[in-house]
């Protein structure tokens, strides 16, 4: 299971200048009926020839089909690290290829999960502030098609990674991935993630978002007001 880092103990981040590169670009293929309370899923996600256009609500031919959940400016673009379909084909013992895990974006080259939150990316032309770690539904279970997958993904506390657009730009694979800024309070997703119940790491992050000014998810935002209700 995922185990939360300390107060105390070095957390890794990535840093200005780590880079890597895009190794597919993922819209969605086709909707498929889902038995969850939206009747569909726009989880089937495959790779396309770039370029492919990134807007404020993510990448041009995309769609999400639950809204209340998933997509919007804070989960416009969700990448996951190239070593993360190679892990679960071994899990698995099938092929997991580009785009199963439902991501936009599979990254090569560089630990996404690493990333802080707010650190910013440049992949392709376009500028990408990181958000919040993908959190795994139901319907994810259903397309992964295993009873425990959710719970195995939880574990395994490498979910991936949902960004903003600051800048538009077009994204090709191939392109370089390149990290431009990083805030320093040392939170990274894969953190966040695994630290639900973590003090410590919302004091950080609620102490980066009211100095920065940059608002975090809503997820985030929330734990941190119900970790921090008694310090204010």
């Amino acid at each position: 299971m995922t185990r939360i880092p300390s107060s105390t103990e070095p957390v890794a981040t990535l840093a200005v200048g780590d880079a890597g590169s895009v190794a597919a670009v993922c819209v969605v293929s086709a909707l498929h009926p889902d038995a969850g309370g939206v009747g569909t899923t726009a989880i089937d996600k495959r790779p396309v020839d770039g370029p492919v256009q990134i807007g404020k609500l993510g990448l041009y031919a995309d769609v999400q089909a639950d809204r209340a959940h998933h997509g919007g400016p804070d989960q416009a673009v969700y990448a996951v690290d190239a070593a993360e379909p190679a892990h679960w084909a071994a899990e698995l013992g099938r092929e997991v290829p580009a785009g199963s895990l439902g991501e936009n974006l599979l990254i090569e080259g560089l630990a996404v999960d690493d990333l802080e939150i707010g650190a910013r990316l440049r992949v392709g032309t376009a500028l990408l502030e990181v958000t919040a770690a993908r959190t795994p539904c139901m319907t994810f279970q259903r397309w992964m098609g295993t009873d425990d997958f959710r719970a195995r993904y939880h574990g395994r506390g490498r979910t991936g990674v949902y960004f903003r657009m600051l800048v538009p730009g077009e994204v090709s694979a191939g392109d370089p991935v390149g990290v431009e800024l990083t805030p320093g309070h040392g939170v990274s997703v894969a953190a966040a993630y695994g630290g639900a119940r973590d003090r410590d790491l919302s004091r950080a992050l609620d102490t980066w978002s009211r100095t920065s000014g940059v608002a975090l998810h809503r997820e985030l935002a929330a734990r941190a007001t119900r970790h921090l209700a008694g310090e204010r």
